[in-house]
Order: structure tokens, then C-alpha cells, then sequence
């Protein structure tokens, strides 16, 4: 048997669940419509490309700059520093939150996969070179477990 929530303030609780429904939509819609801003952008510098190739705009600095892969050497620094601070062995999902949450990358669902990603490659980047390794798996996951756990690989002295 359920137990019903009674509030003192239902009205209130009601228009505070409705108005982050609201703002949710909102910066949904405005996300949606910076992507399609960025596409026009960048359709358009490369029209003015093609028309004149010696022509600079800014968007195509910026798509340029965009296409650039992405140094891991941050991300590799960070997991060295962390897993050595740690009291414990640390999963990719408890790396990547803090990896975004230091980044101000935001804490949506897919911004911390992306993280889990750079994350994951980096960890094993760092398997290879013999700096990381497994230190088995967690005991209290969920239905997407078990994780493995990471720690800094102890010297062979």
C-alpha cells in the first residue's frame, strides 16, 4: 500500500512542479534552436567559400577550430591526480561527474556519457602505459552494474 505526500501547500508545490516543466521546454527549445542557428552559420560561410576561397569569416575560423581533435592530455592529468587522491577505487561514472562538474560542462545525461567517453579512452590509454589498473567491481550497483573499479597502479619496487 502506497502512502499518499501530503503537502501544507499544494497550490504551491503544483505551480513550482508546472513552472520547471516550463522552463525545462523552454531551454529545450532554445538548445534546439541555437543548433539550427550554428547550422545556418556554417552553411553559409561555406557558400562564401566556395564563391571566394581566399575569404575569412568568422564561422569558418570557428568551424575550423571545431573540427580539431581533442587533446586528452587534461583529461589524463585529471585522472592521474584524482585516482591518486582517492580513498578508493573510482568507476568511469564517478570519473566523467567530476570531470564535467570541474569543466562546467553541465550535468545532463548525455554531457556526462560524452565525459564517460573521453574518460574510458583515457583510462585505457593509461592501462597501456601501465599507470592504471582494474581493481575489481562494485558490489551495490543497479541494473546497469556491475562497474569496475579504478585505482593508480602501485610501483614495482
Amino acid at each position: 500500500m502506497e502512502q499518499e505526500i501530503r503537502y501544507d501547500r499544494p497550490n504551491t508545490v503544483s505551480g513550482l512542479i508546472a513552472k520547471h516543466k516550463e522552463l525545462t521546454q523552454l531551454r529545450d527549445w532554445h538548445k534546439a534552436e541555437i543548433k539550427r542557428l550554428n547550422a545556418g552559420i556554417d552553411q553559409i560561410a561555406a557558400v562564401i567559400t566556395l564563391f571566394d576561397p581566399s575569404a575569412e569569416t568568422e564561422a569558418a575560423k570557428e568551424f575550423a577550430e571545431k573540427r580539431k581533435p581533442a587533446r586528452r592530455t587534461g583529461i589524463k592529468r585529471f585522472l592521474l591526480a584524482t585516482l591518486r587522491e582517492a580513498s578508493e577505487p573510482m568507476t568511469s561514472r564517478q570519473l566523467a561527474e567530476l570531470w564535467a562538474r570541474e569543466r562546467d560542462m553541465g550535468d545532463d545525461r548525455q554531457t556526462i556519457n560524452k565525459a564517460r567517453s573521453s574518460v574510458t579512452y583515457a583510462i585505457k590509454d593509461s592501462i597501456k602505459q601501465g599507470l592504471v589498473e582494474c581493481a575489481g567491481q562494485t558490489t551495490d550497483h543497479g541494473a546497469y552494474g556491475p562497474y569496475k573499479l579504478w585505482k593508480v597502479k602501485e610501483g614495482d619496487d
